[in-house]
């Protein structure tokens, strides 16, 4: 039986995760998963390591991050190839820079403006940018 963990923090989810990527991979090959995504809070810094470790092991490994929006919605981002991985750091990088240090901050109106392929170099209004998503999307 196939069987793909799609949420899994590695030790880069500070005070949340507690395995290094390397490892969780290693038990993952151990048990025989047919793959596993790496889905740090807000970033891919475990992403390096656990790819060198699911090369070492056979392991297919998918790319993701998990999100916590403004109004409470918790949700987890796969990429599934290099245009998205592309757009799940930026989106990364406009969470972080909306916030303090060691902090990050994402409103629903910035998955918008990320699935357009917006940089974040513009206004970074939120209505300008649900305008735009509202008048492609009809």
């Amino acid at each position: 039986m196939d069987y793909v963990e799609l949420h899994c923090l590695s030790n880069f989810s500070f005070l949340r995760g507690a395995s290094h990527p390397e490892e969780l991979v290693a038990r993952a090959a151990e048990l025989s998963y047919t793959a596993l995504a790496i889905t740090d809070e807000c970033s891919v810094a475990g992403v390096v390591r656990a790819h060198r470790a699911a090369r070492e092991h056979g392991l297919k490994l998918l790319v993701g991050s998990e999100f916590r929006l403004d109004d409470g919605l918790r949700c987890v981002l796969l990429a599934t190839d290099r245009r998205g991985y592309g757009q799940l750091c930026r989106l990364i990088t406009r969470a972080r820079r909306a916030a303090s240090k060691g902090r990050y901050k994402l409103r629903r109106c910035d998955f918008f403006a990320a699935a357009q392929g917006d940089s974040g170099q513009g206004t970074g209004d939120s209505e300008e940018v649900q305008e735009r998503s509202t008048q492609s999307t009809s």
